[in-house]
């Protein structure tokens, strides 16, 4: 049986970080287990987008440390097993002309080189994340002629076909119409049990977050709660968490499986 360490995914301790003088985040500490699926919930300005940048190693807190499966960031090689999918809705050019498939492709150039062909496995490797986000019927079509949520779809396609053991999405559903935030949530819900890949997902949405997730951090320059979805949902101060009144809508669908 491994140790404990090697069963966290992430491990955040005592960080903080401030642009300037203005405090971001006090004191944040919590971990996240291999094969969760984590919401991290919060207000506008609440941090949640500064500490998705830490957890990457974009921006150095200026106290505490992370380490990412049990390892510290600093010494940190393994990028490979860490994929990220952003806000996606006003930093793509919709006129780019790439096809699904070789938009997908693109995941690959950290392994097999910016310039160098595809060989047989990697064409499979990208057909199958084409066909694991439902994109199959589209594989040869432009990019930009797909509506936002096939968009976000083809991004995930992209961060998952190196593997990676982690995906953190930022917003993803920014963008997207609603009949297809729920759609979406259900892949992502699929990607975590059969793949076993451990998602973090920073959303604003509420109620629809916590009939997928296994677990939820809720942020707001402190971390205000962290632990499994059911209490999350049981939990009747989240007012105290957005400073004003917030009505947690869960939607009780049946998903197979859930």
């Amino acid at each position: 049986m491994d140790n404990k360490e090697t069963q966290l995914a992430v491990e955040i301790k005592d960080v903080s970080f401030q642009y300037g003088t203005r405090r971001v985040l006090e004191e944040i500490t919590f971990s996240i287990n291999k094969g969760s699926f984590l919401g991290l919930v919060g207000p506008n300005g609440s941090g949640k987008s500064t500490l998705i940048k830490i957890m990457l190693g974009l921006l150095q807190p200026q106290t505490g440390s992370i380490k990412l499966f049990g390892e510290r960031i600093d010494k940190f090689q393994r990028w490979d097993k860490i994929g990220f999918v952003s806000q996606k809705a006003n930093s793509f050019n919709s006129g780019f002309p790439a096809t699904v498939f070789e938009v997908v492709s693109m995941g690959l150039f950290g392994k097999v080189g910016l310039f160098r062909f595809l060989n047989r496995s990697h064409k499979e490797k990208v057909k199958e994340v084409i066909e694991s986000v439902g994109m199959t019927e589209y594989i040869h079509q432009n990019i930009g002629e797909l509506s936002g949520g096939q968009q976000q779809r083809v991004f995930i396609a992209r961060a998952l076909v190196s593997e990676p053991e982690l995906l953190i999405l930022d917003e993803p559903t920014v963008g997207v119409d609603a009949s297809s935030v729920r759609n979406f949530y259900d892949m992502l819900s699929e990607l975590n049990k059969e793949k076993k890949i451990t998602l973090v997902l920073v959303t604003h949405d509420i109620g629809a977050m916590t009939d997928h997730v296994t677990d939820v951090a809720c942020l707001n320059k402190h971390l205000h709660f962290h632990g499994n979805s059911k209490e999350f949902g049981e939990n009747q101060n989240l007012s105290d968490f957005y400073g004003h009144d917030v009505h947690l809508l869960t939607h009780n669908h049946s998903h197979g499986g859930h």
